[in-house]
């Protein structure tokens, strides 16, 4: 059997990145950015107010004193939208409002608040120095600067930048389609009534959530009976999309065809079997440059190995660099079992405290128990046949945000 590492750099060296599109720009919210986005203008284009008051020229102001205050003229308004009708002479100030630009022949603005307001005419009691509260031109960006590098990820910031630039249609790196497939004859879809033997259909459910939240497009496919013939059918309804998950029929038993009819369908399996618990019964291959992931068929095991295997290649073919999960250090705050030859990805909660993160086992392992996974903040990395005794350190990736810290 291969290690973790050993597969995951088989399946990372197999998965390239997928092409580029142009889309709306609140649709690329999460995507990454295929191109430098460059300023067109000085952002802001002109100088303008930060705040409500009158625009003036601070050499008017100059030995201005609450007991000898300067007087200037009022000449008119420049709401924001607007701009003024006229230069700003000596002695003369402009009512103005946020945002809008400053005159020509301004240099700072007077919050409404510091002057006393006589009629047409305007008493400053102190010298006003030049550029206060004054957005000069370009202080976000100049023009010709590049704002965003090509693999930013766009978060609502960088939507909010691309639409100060008047960038409306960004050009991205398209989100992986990813066909998901569920088997067994025990299997049934929601809606369907449970009849004797029969478990309802979490898999699939599950992994496109997975698949969602890893920035990708789910398309399911729906399920296949324990049949080589229906298996290989809806798999090669799966091939139209950019990759392919199945769960379950990828071990040795009787009824497990997934592989073999994916070889039907001239798919090259590049690997079977990784020394992890859960998720033993993994197999990765491709047809042309799709690749297929076969999961395991407890819900556990396939929602750990997506995790480990596919949501690191899904990320790379959407043009993430960043792949992996986070990852601390936390101490055992009770024994972390991991009996047995492999290495496990044992589902723990959290704690925070003044000394880090303590880890603790949700409770029973087993690969079928699916609350275990909701309860879990991470998954502890434990070597084979060892135990992390109470208070000593364990690798967990992180699943969720981290529980905040107690007094911090």
């Amino acid at each position: 059997m291969l290690s973790v590492e050993e597969a995951l750099e088989q399946i990372l060296s197999r998965v390239h990145r997928l092409g580029t599109e142009r889309t709306d720009l609140l649709a690329c919210l999460g995507r990454v950015l295929a191109e430098p986005s460059v300023a067109a203008g000085d952002i802001p284009p002109w100088p303008n107010s930060s705040m409500d008051g009158y625009a003036v020229r601070s050499s008017d102001t100059r030995g201005a004193t609450p007991e000898r205050p300067t007087e200037l003229s009022v000449v008119g308004t420049i709401p924001a939208g607007l701009v003024a009708a006229r230069p700003l002479e000596r002695d003369e100030a402009f009512r103005i409002f946020t945002g809008a630009p400053l005159p020509e022949g301004a240099d700072s603005v007077v919050p409404q608040e510091e002057v006393e307001t006589l009629g047409e005419r305007i008493r400053v009691r102190r010298f006003v120095q030049p550029g206060v509260f004054v957005r000069p031109l370009g202080e976000d960006i100049r023009a010709g600067e590049t704002a965003l590098e090509p693999g930013k990820v766009i978060g609502p910031a960088e939507v909010g930048l691309l639409a100060t630039l008047g960038q409306s249609r960004p050009l991205v790196f398209r989100r992986p389609r990813v066909a998901i497939l569920s088997t067994g004859d025990e299997v049934v879809d929601l809606g369907t009534p449970l009849g004797p033997g029969k478990i309802r259909n979490s898999n699939t459910y599950a992994l496109m959530a997975q698949v969602l939240e890893a920035g990708a497009e789910p398309v399911n496919v729906g399920l296949a009976p324990d049949r080589r013939e229906a298996i290989e059918e809806q798999l090669r309804w799966g091939l139209a999309a950019d990759a392919l998950i199945s769960s379950a029929g990828v071990s040795v038993g009787e009824y497990d065809f997934v592989r073999e009819a994916l070889t039907r369908l001239g798919a090259e399996q590049h690997l079977w079997k990784v020394s992890m618990r859960p998720g033993k019964p993994i197999t990765f291959g491709s047809v042309g440059d799709r690749p297929i992931f076969g999961l395991p068929g407890n819900p556990v095991s396939a929602m750990v190995t997506f995790e480990l295997f596919v949501r690191p290649a899904l990320r790379k073919m959407a043009g993430h660099s960043a792949l992996h999960r986070p990852m601390l250090r936390a101490r055992a705050l009770a024994p972390i079992p991991n009996p047995g030859g492999r290495r496990g990805y044992l589902r723990v909660r959290l704690t925070a405290d003044r000394q880090g993160y303590g880890a603790r086992l949700t409770g029973d392992q087993g690969s079928a128990i699916v609350t275990s996974m909701v309860a879990a903040d991470g998954l502890a990395v434990v070597p084979p046949d060892s135990t992390i005794p109470p208070g000593g350190e364990v690798t967990v990736i992180l699943l969720k945000p981290l529980p905040p810290h107690d007094g911090a």
